[in-house]
């Protein structure tokens, strides 16, 4: 598979540049991606801005897989479910489509490793036998498949939100210590098990009754293209912003660290790897 520091070009989906809500995050994060030559693109035929989730996934450049895109989370919003088919027959895409449900917001790559929650047991029932369902994913992606435990409570599952790779042997993702205790657990086993190394980002704990699905808070949910890494800072009363940006200059010393304020954005569930998709073109 092709890691995200080796991709090139950055697409969202036209609804995101669309919405006047969204509006003056988008102008910050073309600047930024223009700043730094990097090639942005929009996608036709969608239904809502998280492009990441029903987007193919890239395993070789040209080579994509599409997996079948109906996730528990969306069966009472069915108007904001996208159709892959029609996506990527809108956009000239010609991927391998598979029938296994998977989200892209729950795949992290590097070049053999993929890593997935076990979500993806919960939305393909239809496999009693989870080694079986695994296997195929493997074939699919051509690399090794890591399975972490969910957040429970998180309605989506997803793995973007917890993890990210660094290399081939480290990790960085969410402060073991500010996660519930099963997740420390389960992903101190799975480290142990794989031996990979794992680097904690502390979390920024914020809540909100009126956007009660936000992701603010969330720093690992960051847009990785080429030597560029772009960073979600939240500048609310409270935040990290500093630490985090100072953590990870020090973590990635060769790589560009872009910090934005994505909040417009955040308070409906994601952020900026949500709402992009990366490949190499």
């Amino acid at each position: 598979m092709i890691p995200s520091k080796n991709t090139n070009t950055v697409y969202f989906s036209e609804l995101l540049q669309s919405d006047k809500r969204f509006s003056e995050s988008c102008s910050q994060l073309k600047s930024i991606l223009e700043k730094h030559g990097i090639i942005y693109k929009s996608i036709k035929a969608t239904t809502d801005i998280w492009c990441r989730d029903y987007m193919p996934i890239q395993i070789e450049k040209g080579a994509f897989v599409q997996f079948r895109y109906e996730p528990s989370y969306l069966l009472d919003d069915l108007e904001h479910q996208s159709d892959p088919k029609v996506v990527c027959r809108a956009n000239n895409i010609n991927p391998k489509f598979s029938k296994i449900n998977l989200d892209g917001g729950n795949i992290i790559n590097w070049t053999d490793q993929a890593i997935i929650t076990d979500r993806v047991f919960n939305e393909n029932p239809e496999y009693s036998d989870r080694k079986k369902l695994i296997s195929e994913i493997e074939k699919l992606l051509e690399v090794e498949v890591i399975v972490i435990p969910q957040i429970n409570i998180d309605i989506t599952g997803h793995a973007d939100g917890l993890v990210r790779f660094v290399n081939g042997y480290t990790i960085l993702g969410n402060n073991r210590d500010q996660e519930f205790k099963y997740w420390m657990r389960g992903i101190n086993k799975i480290l142990k098990s794989h031996g990979l190394d794992y680097i904690d980002i502390p979390i920024f704990n914020y809540k909100s009754k009126k956007y009660p699905e936000s992701a603010l808070g969330c720093y690992i949910n960051y847009l990785e293209v080429k030597n560029l890494i772009v960073l979600p800072i939240f500048e609310l009363e409270g935040n990290l912003d500093k630490e985090i940006v100072d953590q990870f200059k020090h973590i990635f010393p060769d790589r560009i660290i872009e910090p934005i304020n994505f909040n417009e954005i955040g308070f409906y569930g994601g952020l900026l790897n949500c709402t992009s998709w990366t490949i190499l073109e």
